[in-house]
């Protein structure tokens, strides 16, 4: 790969998802309903891309400055700015691929992509899911706005009730259980904790890692889990 062809595969995993915003506008007959969608997923999106560019350049370990950025598990051809693109990018979708080694990033850095993927990955959609998570947010938003003013919910002309926010609920207190429950399983059993070549915090993580991702369809993994175990 090239960085042009890496930059390239961005724009594919990126392109469907945002396009959908449009497709939902014309749906529900209001542009303007999916352009703010658009411009949501745009902000939480940028907005981690800056948070990883920063913590990535602005180490302050010696070496990482020498170097002009983190680049332990990156290659040289991508550098530190398009490999944080792709890492925000494959984690806040649920791509799975990635072109550099998410558990060599900073410590801020990996919490990001976790993140990404414990948001539901909703800037701008996984695969499978595409704009449902999003929307999800945006009638839990209603709702609670809706509380604050005493007004009744509403969103898109339809009213939000008690059924609306309990299959809501469901979406978002699910897929976190599923990670937590399996997450303290595996720490506390003996077992698994024979398959983790790293301990303390960074051992952790690589398993909070790989339920967040499995729980939420990404694919992408932390590396130093033996996954020989037959």
């Amino acid at each position: 790969p090239t960085p042009f062809s890496n930059m390239f595969e961005i724009f594919l995993l990126l392109v469907i998802p945002f396009a959908l915003t449009r497709t939902f506008g014309r749906m529900v007959g209001s542009l303007k309903q999916g352009y703010a969608i658009l411009a949501t997923m745009a902000t939480i999106w940028l907005g981690f891309i800056a948070l990883m560019m920063w913590t990535e350049f602005a180490h302050h370990g010696p070496a990482f400055q020498i170097a002009g950025g983190a680049m332990e598990g990156k290659e040289n051809r991508f550098g530190v700015g398009a490999s944080s693109i792709f890492a925000v990018s494959t984690t806040l979708t649920s791509t799975g691929a990635v072109d550099s080694f998410h558990s060599s990033f900073t410590g801020l850095g990996g919490g990001i992509t976790i993140l990404g993927m414990q948001l539901g990955e909703i800037a701008p959609g996984g695969t499978g899911s595409g704009l449902y998570g999003m929307l999800i947010m945006a009638v839990i938003a209603v709702f609670i706005a809706g509380l604050m003013v005493g007004r009744t919910p509403e969103y898109l002309g339809k009213k939000i009730g008690t059924r609306e926010i309990k299959f809501a609920a469901c979406y978002i207190l699910i897929t976190p259980a599923l990670v937590l429950v399996f997450t303290a399983a595996a720490m506390a059993l003996p077992t698994p904790g024979h398959s983790m070549t790293n301990s303390g915090a960074h051992g952790f993580s690589e398993i909070l890692y790989a339920y967040s991702s499995g729980a939420n369809n990404n694919g992408s993994a932390f590396a130093g889990l033996n996954a020989d175990t037959q």
